[in-house]
């Protein structure tokens, strides 16, 4: 099996962060959101290789990959971003067997290992929500195979979302439907994957849908600090080894080694990269990065980059890497 990672994008939602870091590579509980992915395809075996569709800040996606994981790697940038279904013919030439579509800015809970004994052209994974206005949600027939994706429906045809995650079979007829789409006009303003899927099964592909048990969304400040919750409440939680003078920590949380609590109390839902320092300081449902320093702030739902400093805040920030808010009363 091949893969194919689009992450060309430029992460909008998560600036200033993502102004100098990519986006699946900002940390939830302490590991890079394209890590948790990543593991799960090493667990799976049998991936040949790995496309990486690139864009924003290519450099530092390609050179972290490199050294991080052990697949055969080739990267191709998208220099137009005119959609998924753009991002993903850029991977034709590489894509001769079947292939995972994967976007990570997301973390799920799925078994990929049905991908080994199914006889479907494809699986498409999909998540049961509430709020389907938001998503494009997968309609199917009566033995589970997708009908149709409909675009943020008015009404409630489907809640089973479409969450990112696609195993293709027949990976010819993805290309085919891939032209086509191509060759039609942009569906609000670009070319999506779902359309040339749409073509699969209007030509007589099963695309099978399966329910994951568990899908975290990291593509904006709320969901990313939502998701380093769950994580750290499912085992990712990891306690000080010591901690200083007058120092709570209210579990889960999540610190790494190296960093110095005095005076402070940390958690719920708290991680915080190696070589911190945190004084005279609340933090409840926040992430901080590595080098940091926080002194006498009280601070909540907030994201803190690496080397920043933060002294005498109070309430929410969102503060990149190297930055200073110093708040004086």
């Amino acid at each position: 099996m091949k893969v194919i990672i689009p992450l060309a994008g430029k992460g909008t939602r998560l600036r200033p962060h993502t102004h100098i870091t990519p986006k699946p590579m900002l940390k939830i509980a302490g590991k890079p959101v394209i890590d948790y992915v990543m593991e799960d395809l090493e667990r799976l075996g049998d991936i040949e290789q790995v496309i990486y569709i690139t864009g924003h800040l290519k450099e530092k996606v390609e050179a972290y990959a490199r050294a991080k994981y052990p697949f055969d790697a080739v990267f191709v940038e998208q220099k137009v971003q005119d959609g998924t279904a753009g991002a993903v013919a850029l991977a034709r030439a590489y894509v001769d067997q079947p292939v995972f579509i994967i976007f990570v800015d997301t973390i799920f809970d799925a078994d990929l290992s049905v991908v080994k004994h199914t006889d479907a052209d494809g699986i498409i994974w999909v998540k049961t929500v509430d709020d389907y206005q938001r998503f494009g949600v997968v309609v199917t027939d009566a033995d589970g195979n997708m009908t149709k994706i409909v675009e943020k429906p008015s009404t409630p045809i489907s809640k089973r979302a479409n969450i990112g995650l696609y195993y293709i079979k027949n990976w010819k007829l993805l290309y085919e439907g891939i032209d086509w789409t191509l060759s039609q006009p942009k569906n609000k303003g670009e070319f999506y994957l779902t359309d040339a899927f749409q073509y699969m099964i209007d030509r007589g592909a099963k695309i099978r849908v399966i329910d994951v048990e568990g899908w975290y969304d990291a593509g904006e400040q709320g969901t990313l600090l939502e998701t380093n919750r769950t994580m750290l409440e499912k085992g990712r939680a990891r306690r000080p080894a010591t901690v200083g003078v007058n120092v709570q920590v209210i579990d889960p949380v999540y610190v790494e080694d190296g960093v110095m609590l005095t005076d402070s109390t940390i958690g719920p839902n708290v991680s915080i990269g190696a070589g911190t320092r945190v004084e005279g300081s609340t933090l409840r449902d926040t992430i901080v990065g590595a080098g940091a320093s926080i002194r006498g702030a009280e601070l909540s739902n907030s994201l803190i980059g690496d080397a920043a400093i933060v002294d005498g805040a109070r309430g929410q920030v969102n503060v990149s890497d190297h930055s200073v808010v110093k708040v004086s009363t």
